[in-house]
């Protein structure tokens, strides 16, 4: 089964630990062919992001590095 964007609903969705109890993140399967796909917490029959699995590493790598720090 897939979502509206092609996605399988049976993937294996997590948040981060650090989300705590709150809707108010994203999840992310990586348990796809090829494929990472983030969607919003809050809406899980909704849209689902995809990426390739080294451009979510690199997305990964430059948040850790602070490439992304929101700026106030």
């Amino acid at each position: 089964m897939h979502n509206s964007n092609g996605v399988a609903s049976e993937l294996m969705w997590r948040k981060s630990s650090f989300s705590g109890s709150t809707n108010d993140c994203i999840e992310v399967a990586d348990g796809a062919h090829n494929v990472v796909a983030v969607r919003d917490s809050k809406d899980r029959q909704g849209p689902a992001l995809t990426f390739t699995p080294s451009a979510w590493r690199a997305f990964v790598i430059g948040v850790q590095s602070g490439e992304f720090q929101l700026r106030r």
